[in-house]
């Protein structure tokens, strides 16, 4: 199990010596960045509620913190490119007589080599990295909690070879036919409380899944001049057990509109199916209020 992983990021790092060695041939400078485009933001919000202990109308005094980080980076020389993206989010409440939880918590990553065959349509490979950052927990009635996930635990390490339709800079579908995923749970107690284990076997840290299928589907619109919408949809499927039901769904959205130049309200939603995490449907919702701040130096 050990030397497959070692033979894919071996694999990954090699496309990337040889990215690496076209972008600094022929006549380009170790200060020319013509051929990239990237954008970074970095966002804060912060919501309070205190009440008196003769409040009529009801309520209970409670403190929220949320941060999200993001990043682009884009290569593009000719038929070759290089993608990168990162997403940080995480976020916290505490009210009062209860303990501090988490309203947000997300690590992804995605990178990915592509070379043109057309106007629209390229090959590329890719791998993305999918966990969190802290302790996820079942909170019970009795004050009590329980342990149900961690960071790598799961962890998700997916790559990705295929063709990818990109029809303009807003919107991406990629097709990989070929698409190996890794599923790590490295905390060997949290099957004690979570019996599917994430699909990794009792008693294994990784799960390899080697004849899979992956759509990955992205689009990031200016609505308005204020407006922002962002998507991201994953569908993955195992050619071993391929059934309606072992197809794995996600959908990720972010809808962000600005006050100010830095202040700026964001809604962010959830949307998963993956039976080897729960049989039914997952979602999550977030609203914020806060400061984001946006750079970049897209032409």
């Amino acid at each position: 199990m050990k030397k497959s992983l070692l033979v894919f990021t071996l694999t990954f790092f090699s496309f990337g010596l040889l990215m690496a060695q076209e972008i600094t041939q022929e006549d380009i400078s170790p200060l020319d960045t013509t051929y990239w485009e990237s954008s970074f933001s970095a966002g804060l919000n912060f919501n309070q509620a205190g009440f008196s202990s003769n409040w009529k109308a009801g309520g209970v005094n409670s403190v929220a913190f949320g941060s999200i980080v993001a990043g682009k980076a884009s290569y593009r020389k000719e038929k070759l490119s290089w993608d990168n993206e990162l997403e940080l989010l995480f976020g916290i409440v505490r009210n009062e007589g209860e303990q501090t939880r988490k309203s947000n918590d997300r690590i992804f990553l995605d990178s990915k080599l592509g070379y043109q065959l057309s106007e629209k349509w390229s090959s590329y490979f890719s791998m993305n990295y999918l966990t969190q950052f802290a302790a996820g927990y079942n909170f019970n009635d009795d004050g009590s909690r329980t342990l149900i996930s961690k960071f790598m635990a799961p962890g998700f390490l997916t790559s990705s070879l295929g063709f990818e339709f990109k029809p303009n800079n807003t919107f991406f579908l990629r097709i990989g036919p070929f698409s190996p995923r890794f599923t790590f749970v490295t905390d060997p107690e949290i099957i004690n409380n979570v019996p599917s284990n994430y699909g990794v076997l009792a008693g294994d840290q990784v799960r390899v899944e080697w004849l899979a299928m992956q759509v990955f589907a992205g689009l990031d619109k200016d609505l308005s001049e204020n407006l922002n919408l962002k998507s991201r949809y994953t569908m993955y499927a195992n050619y071993q057990t391929l059934s309606l039901e072992n197809i794995d769904h996600r959908l990720d959205l972010t809808i962000t509109a600005k006050i100010t130049n830095i202040i700026s309200v964001t809604l962010t939603g959830i949307g998963l199916y993956d039976i080897d995490q729960d049989p039914g449907v997952q979602y999550s919702q977030a609203l914020a209020l806060g400061i984001l701040y946006k750079v970049d130096n897209k032409k």
